[in-house]
């Protein structure tokens, strides 16, 4: 029996106008589904669109194409009184503890915020025993809820940001690089506690990070982003076991393993050039120019995204066999 499909993400664009003639593509294209209780990470370098993705889903950009259906709803389309509703459903964690959360307004303000707009509780009194619990769900204790965030390392920030978008019993929340900012120590622990109340509430995650070792952990799939579009998507232990897009591979070889004999041995791929501006893309294939595979057909012509396998996409000419290819990249082929 196939998972409900949550979220669904059609050829989703957002560029920007900078005037003079210049539009940033941040997004150019982008789909993928995400199904009900699911993790789905989106991860790829700084400046891909994976951000620029989640903030155009939330609703906090407009989109420039495409549509965004969360429940069957194009979120784009929603009325203002519509998207009030919508917004009990769907919640975000920012990035930057610090910088999301109000350095004027206490813990329990902060929490009870979204209560108050919703209407949630009559009194507050109520509110405090739901913040009280919040708190707790999420590693903190009540004593916490008078202090206010400069008060809190990193970590406990971030467990705040968690419990403020837990505070309107959200089916979907959209975590935007929330452990990048912590320390390493830190960041495993917000990991396990965010898997905890996924499986005690049945939550569904966009997790979007850059970590590809941490995405794994979390994940059940996974879509690599790269300028923009979408280059590979599957399941997060066949992506990690058997990668097929060149860039994919190259993030994965960059990740240390700890075993200092298997790390020396082993062959990485390492990516010329600097990653192109998203105002004047590569034409063809966004990432021939930095592609240790490329051909000529890929200056010349955009990949098609591709089912190579059952739940296994690519958009790679590699494995586009209307394309013909050179005795080099072929013996490369077989060789990976």
């Amino acid at each position: 029996m196939s998972q409900e499909t949550i979220l669904q993400v059609n050829n989703l664009k957002k560029h920007f106008d900078l005037g003079k003639g210049r539009i940033l593509k941040a997004v150019d294209g982008v789909t993928f589904d995400v199904k009900r209780g699911e993790t789905f990470g989106l991860v790829g370098e700084s400046g891909c669109g994976k951000s620029t993705s989640g903030r155009t889903i939330m609703g906090l950009y407009d989109r420039t194409e495409g549509e965004v259906l969360f429940e069957g709803k194009d979120i784009h389309k929603l009325s203002e009184k519509e998207k009030f509703s919508f917004y009990r459903n769907m919640q975000m964690i920012f990035q930057d503890p610090y910088a999301s959360l109000n350095p004027r307004s206490t813990v329990a303000e902060i929490i009870s915020e979204p209560m108050i707009v919703h209407g949630l509780f009559k009194t507050k009194k109520e509110r405090m025993e739901r913040v009280y619990d919040l708190l707790e769900e999420v590693g903190l204790n009540r004593d916490h809820a008078t202090r206010y965030p400069h008060e809190f390392s990193g970590g406990q920030r971030q467990r705040i940001g968690i419990a403020r978008a837990l505070a309107l019993n959200p089916d979907f929340i959209i975590a935007d690089e929330p452990i990048s900012a912590l320390d390493v120590s830190v960041q495993a622990q917000v990991v396990n506690l965010l898997e905890k109340l996924q499986e005690e509430k049945g939550l569904t995650y966009l997790f979007i990070a850059h970590d590809l070792s941490m995405v794994q952990h979390i994940s059940d799939r996974i879509g690599v982003m790269y300028l923009g579009h979408l280059v590979e998507l599957t399941t997060s232990d066949r992506l990690y076991d058997n990668p097929k897009h060149p860039y994919t591979q190259a993030l994965l070889s960059a990740i240390p393993i700890p075993d200092p004999d298997i790390e020396e041995q082993r062959e990485r791929t390492i990516l010329e050039g600097e990653l192109p501006s998203p105002i004047d893309p590569p034409s063809g294939c966004v990432f021939r120019t930095r592609c240790p595979m490329a051909m000529e057909a890929c200056a010349t012509t955009k990949p098609v995204w591709q089912e190579i396998e059952k739940d296994h996409h690519v958009a790679c000419h590699l494995f586009n066999e209307d394309i013909d290819k050179p005795h080099d990249v072929r013996e490369k082929l077989q060789q990976s």
